[in-house]
């Protein structure tokens, strides 16, 4: 076996090799062959690879690059079947009435005396008018089949009318407008309204509940709303056309609620919902989708702030109507939060109001409520004027206050918000682009992560917002470090803010001791002799290049240190852990303390260091007493609670700090 296994030896060594070697130099000249298309072949396959890996790249960077803070929702369906008709469409009216009507009219204007004042013109035409109105009663008279023909005619051309007004498919629809013989052909417009015949149909409609009456006045309200397009035609004068606007305003929703016997009490959507059914609400609906939609109308036209308040007053009191018109809720939702947005003072407070009213009386338009609230708040927040400071406080306690409503709806929405500030984070930190970073350090981001901050501290109790908190508190400090130089210090001081106001809100420890002293550390340019000039503190995220060589940018630097650790050591100042917490600031705040030449920091650090002290030997004292072990964590949490509500050094010094930080700002403001 083992010289065989010898000669196998021999054997492979002497032929085989021969034929490996044959091999080889056969595959050597197939690759010489086709080198040259190999080479191509593979360069365009490195190429294609290099290409493809490109466009990954970029598609990669430009998707995440386009994720903007308002498209985090996405856009809002309903917005496709909202009513946008500028065109509402006159009501038709009872020709019988219009003999009638006038009749009545001028039986009023009799009583009044007020004959004298109609134009002999109008007179005349109306005399020519009732000597055709008699022949067609002669005609019909004479010949029955005809004024069967006539009134079969009017039937149908009216049901026809109500029809369409009636239809749900005309809110779909109406986003083209209606032709000018449609507005037209129901109401006759040679017919002008002055303030007397507004009067007298008022109280027809009122005192006798006449229908046509009525119809008369919500066509002239409808002309009103369209201010200026076709109001002319059927309002006599100015003086009118206030009357009519003011009259229906005040009035028309008592008298829709009479018409259909729901009570003045009762805001109760079902009460309307269960009345769809009935004849009371078929032959009510047209007017009072009429009268919705020229208020709509009305508060699209109209630029007084005091007026539009005055509307969405009256708006607000017909809120039970609207819930039986989808789609105008929805116009109301979207024309309300704008007024919201863009209006100041009591205009916006009434607008949130019917925002409010909105998701309360409909559950389901709370989302809606929310998408474009949100959006609104994002669109006003893209500079912050100082003048607009307190607007962009209350469009933030507002909309914390909506999200009350429904707290599950919040929830989840709030969360893929806070993602999104998390992405477009993440963008910034890892490729540090101008595009990126300028996204985040913008007044929209900023706003943003306030709003949520504010929405946490004030709901964190009664819900579960542990995992929320965490997300904002890892955003914050991203941002700070994103932005470590000492040109953005008013913007790593609203953080450490934030961070603050959550601590205190929440009763869980974050640390900002590390953060805060760092504003001590920034390298200051060459100290001016001149201070800088005014700047406005309070509504910058980043100081200009020249305010560095100021003087009072240290200043401002060893103050705002000085202010933040005083309100993080307030916070745990009845803590048993207090001394261990405020070591490591002592140390590098008296090494501070020792190195600055301006005599003003110093005292201003140096009684701080004090008050430090202090408040460490208070709690030092009352732990050497305590009996319990650090295990106990029901008798830590509960040391020094009897102390809490006393006026200790610290928690004065605290005090007087914050004032006199109020102080500061207001004048480094307005310097």
């Amino acid at each position: 076996m083992g010289k065989l296994g010898k000669k196998a030896r021999k054997f492979a060594k002497k032929n085989l090799q021969s034929v490996l070697r044959r091999k080889r130099k056969l595959k050597s000249v197939f690759k010489k062959k086709a080198s040259k298309k190999d080479e191509r072949a593979e360069a365009e396959g490195v190429e294609a690879d290099e290409t493809e890996l490109s466009i990954t790249r970029n598609n990669v960077f430009e998707g995440t690059e386009d994720a903007s803070l308002d498209a985090v929702f996405g856009e809002d369906e309903s917005d496709e079947d909202a009513d946008d008709s500028d065109s509402d469409g006159y009501l038709s009216e009872d020709e019988s009435f219009s003999l009638v009507g006038e009749t009545e009219l001028d039986s009023h204007l009799e009583d009044k005396k007020v004959d004298g004042t109609l134009p002999v013109q109008n007179n005349e035409a109306r005399l020519e008018l009732a000597k055709k109105m008699n022949k067609l009663k002669r005609l019909k008279d004479k010949d029955p089949d005809f004024a069967k023909f006539l009134e079969s005619n009017k039937k149908r051309l009216k049901a026809l009318r109500d029809e369409e007004i009636y239809s749900d498919d005309d809110e779909a629809s109406d986003s083209g407008g209606e032709s000018a013989d449609q507005n037209t052909s129901g109401v006759d417009v040679s017919k002008m309204l002055s303030s007397s015949s507004i009067d007298a149909l008022y109280r027809l409609a009122k005192e006798q509940q006449s229908i046509p009456a009525f119809i008369r006045l919500l066509n002239a309200y409808r002309a009103a709303c369209h201010c200026g397009t076709d109001s002319s035609s059927v309002i006599q004068d100015s003086f009118s056309f206030s009357k009519i606007v003011m009259l229906l305003l005040a009035e028309a929703d008592d008298m829709f609620r009479k018409m259909l016997g729901v009570s003045l009490s009762n805001e109760r959507k079902e009460a309307i919902l269960e009345l769809k059914n009935t004849s009371k609400w078929k032959a009510t609906r047209p007017l009072i989708k009429s009268y919705l939609r020229s208020t709509l109308q009305f508060l699209n036209v109209v630029t007084d702030h005091q007026i539009l308040a005055f509307v969405l007053t009256r708006v607000r009191a017909s809120m039970m109507l609207f819930v039986a018109f989808p789609a105008l809720l929805r116009r109301l939702i979207k024309v309300s939060v704008h007024l919201w947005a863009a209006g100041q003072g009591t205009l916006s407070v009434h607008s949130f109001l019917i925002i409010h009213d909105v998701a309360a009386v409909n559950s389901e338009c709370f989302e809606t409520c929310f998408i474009k609230i949100y959006g609104a708040f994002i669109g006003h927040c893209k500079s912050l004027d100082p003048v607009l400071l307190k607007h962009v406080r209350f469009l933030k306690s507002s909309f914390v206050e909506l999200c009350s409503r429904n707290m599950h709806k919040s929830l989840s929405k709030v969360e893929n918000s806070t993602q999104q500030l998390v992405k477009i984070l993440q963008i910034g930190l890892q490729t540090k682009r101008k595009e990126a970073v300028k996204k985040v350090c913008s007044w929209q981001y900023i706003n943003c992560i306030d709003l949520w901050v504010e929405f946490i501290s004030l709901y964190i109790h009664d819900y579960d917002l542990q995992p929320l908190l965490y997300m904002i508190c890892q955003i914050i400090n991203g941002v700070a470090i994103l932005f470590p130089g000492p040109r953005y210090l008013p913007l790593r001081v609203k953080c450490i803010q934030w961070l603050n106001q959550l601590s205190s809100s929440s009763g869980i420890f974050i640390p900002i001791a590390s953060l805060t002293l760092d504003l001590l550390e920034y390298k200051i340019g060459k100290e001016s002799l001149k201070p800088g000039s005014n700047f406005n503190f309070s509504s910058a995220l980043k100081f200009p290049k020249y305010w560095l060589k100021s003087r009072n940018f240290q200043e401002e630097c060893v103050l705002s240190t000085v202010e933040l650790l005083v309100a993080h050591f307030a916070q745990w100042s009845y803590h048993i852990s207090f001394p261990e917490l405020a070591t490591i600031p002592l140390i590098r705040l008296r090494k501070f303390h020792e190195t600055t030449t301006i005599e003003g920091l110093r005292r201003v650090v140096k009684r701080f260091i004090d008050q430090v002290e202090q408040n460490i030997e208070f709690v030092r004292k009352k732990r050497d007493e305590v009996a319990f072990s650090p295990k106990d964590e029901q008798s830590v949490e509960s040391f020094l609670q009897l102390e809490r509500s006393s006026n200790t050094p610290f928690t004065q010094y605290y005090g007087s700090m914050m004032e006199k930080a109020a102080t500061r700002n207001l004048l480094f403001a307005h310097k």
